[in-house]
């Protein structure tokens, strides 16, 4: 596998709707998922393929690692954990308040061997209707539940700053919001970052910077400095980026996936889908954030 110079992009693999995204940087995986062909699937940078897990269930929007090899997935009736080695599985989570859950989109790490996700409303996605407010969680290592905003159109895209001061949620539909982090890890002083309605997946890069995807923005990635500062774009190949996220030895790798340019409007409208997603690696100048594992004690 060659090194990609910066603007370049390898394809290494395909599907319907690809959207969850995380790679595995001890194992070397990187796993993504299909929200409409189901599953989650696994390949190798150069493109070869792992395998996949839960090859029938649709909607997964986020999949992260746990510290022991395990694959987390998020989605429909809350988060699974699957095994790539033993083939072991279960939910990690499928209440939320004493109530079975609809739907949980992304996931990040709180740094405390837990994770931040938030919810999304399934029921009306499928329905293609109108989503209801949706809030954002803290689950803990020790599987303690705390909600941490609430009121929210759709979350998307989530991520915590590298000094863990500031946390960035994209809401689908509505903008993209920044909070104060609290030495609890509780979230303050909410205010909107960037007033668009087409924020998808985010990931973080070592200065600070937020990397923004957008399922109406065609061929480019926006960028934007810590005080919301807009950064010089980077394009894209064809089509709308849903996720990305850093990898690689130098953290320089970057992974998205990218779906057509209309994809998003139809599968809220409920309208067929039409095109390729696609998976690619590209190089960025700058090193990323590696989103690191939960530390969750698995069955």
């Amino acid at each position: 596998m060659g090194e990609l110079a910066v603007g370049d992009y390898a394809e290494i693999a395909t599907g319907v709707y690809l959207e969850g995204l995380a790679v595995d940087h001890v194992g070397g995986a990187i796993w993504y998922s299909d929200v409409i062909a189901g599953g989650v699937h696994g390949v190798r940078p150069d493109g070869s393929k792992i395998g996949t897990l839960n090859p029938d269930r649709m909607w997964t929007g986020g999949v992260m690692m746990n510290s022991d090899g395990a694959v987390l997935s998020s989605g429909q009736g809350g988060i699974m954990w699957n095994h790539p080695d033993t083939g072991k599985c279960g939910w990690l989570i499928d209440t939320l308040e004493g109530q079975p859950i609809n739907g949980i989109n992304e996931m990040w790490p709180d740094g405390r061997g837990g994770i931040f996700f938030g919810t999304n409303d399934i029921e009306m996605v499928i329905a293609a209707q109108p989503s209801r407010p949706t809030a954002l969680y803290r689950l803990t290592a020790e599987r303690q539940v705390i909600r941490l905003a609430e009121g929210l159109n759709f979350t998307n895209g989530i991520g915590h700053d590298p000094q863990r001061k500031r946390f960035y949620c994209s809401d689908s539909f509505s903008c993209a919001w920044v909070w104060d982090v609290a030495d609890d890890l509780s979230l303050t002083g909410k205010q909107v970052f960037f007033d668009r309605d087409d924020c998808d997946g985010l990931t973080l890069d070592s200065l600070g910077n937020v990397w923004i995807t957008g399922f109406r923005s065609p061929h480019i990635l926006r960028r934007f400095a810590p005080d919301g500062a807009v950064l010089d774009p980077v394009p894209t190949p064809r089509g709308s980026t849903t996720q990305i996220r850093f990898g690689g030895v130098d953290g320089c790798d970057y992974y998205i996936t990218v779906v057509p340019a209309d994809g998003g409007d139809n599968l809220k409208n409920g309208k067929p889908l039409t095109g390729v997603s696609c998976l690619y690696r590209g190089r960025s100048a700058v090193p990323g954030v590696k989103v690191a594992a939960a530390g969750f004690a698995l069955d």
